[in-house]
């Protein structure tokens, strides 16, 4: 009796792949062609078109028949590979988040894969008026459409990896603007430190989003508890509200909330 073959590899998307090699290829300190189109069932072809992405990004660096991690530990991970991980903490973020926005408020929101989950959760509700500041592309995108939700983008240079609008153009826009609240996305907050995101001008526009705002709520996994970026966008102190996830260590929650700081855990 002839033996059955061995079930296909279950098919992910596109940036899941791509998050699984950048993994690997950190956790291994390298990954080949070959090893991959066996690992995930596909064409050397398609690997190659991975790869070729993830060093544009600065995620990998390519060498012969694979490649490596970058050299940089200050990585920004394109939006799409993000907005897959931990996905169900980051929904229950974003309902949260959307919960403290009352009718006829302007708010910002900034780019990143946590306050997408806001606008998601807007999307859901009824309003009568909200006017929504955003430096995200595809954040407008999502919002697009609602007819009492007005939303308004800031100019500026397109970085790539995040959908998102920086520099002066953006700084300028904004500067003329304010805010109810501000929900800002990091990818790092360390008590000492503070906020912080790997790209300096998108630092400088997020505090000048901090100064426009009555209130600033970030939102972040807490998985980013602990962690340094590249670039400082505020101490702790500017914040006036954490939102995060249930799985944070009472270390860093007694941290935040020694510095006067209220922590949301969801």
């Amino acid at each position: 009796m002839s033996k059955p073959d061995a079930a296909p590899p279950p098919k992910l998307l596109v940036e899941e792949r791509q998050r699984q090699i950048v993994e690997l290829a950190r956790a291994n300190g390298r990954v080949t062609v070959e090893g991959l189109a066996e690992r995930y069932g596909i064409s050397a072809v398609s690997i190659r078109r991975d790869l070729e992405y993830l060093e544009q990004v600065g995620s990998l660096k390519r060498s012969h028949g694979g490649a490596v991690p970058a050299a940089s530990s200050q990585l920004d991970v394109p939006l799409p590979i993000k907005e897959t991980r931990r996905l169900p903490e980051k929904r229950r973020i974003g309902e949260a988040a959307a919960r403290m926005i009352a009718d006829g408020e302007t708010i910002i929101l900034d780019s990143g894969s946590t306050t997408v989950e806001i606008a998601r959760q807007i999307r859901q509700r009824k309003w009568k008026s909200l006017t929504v500041i955003t430096n995200a592309l595809n954040i407008a995108l999502e919002l697009s459409g609602l007819p009492t939700v007005r939303v308004m983008m800031l100019g500026g240079m397109l970085r790539q990896t995040s959908y998102s609008l920086a520099g002066p153009d953006a700084e300028q826009a904004l500067s003329r603007l304010t805010a109810d609240r501000l929900f800002l996305g990091v990818d790092g907050l360390d008590p000492a430190v503070g906020v912080t995101t790997p790209d300096p001008q998108e630092a400088s526009l997020n505090m000048l989003m901090i100064k426009v705002s009555r209130e600033v709520v970030a939102v972040l996994d807490a998985t980013k508890l602990g962690q340094r970026s590249l670039s400082v966008i505020a101490p702790l102190r500017s914040l006036h509200v954490v939102i995060s996830d249930s799985s944070a260590s009472k270390v860093h929650a007694d941290a935040i909330r020694k510095q006067g700081v209220e922590l949301v855990l969801v």
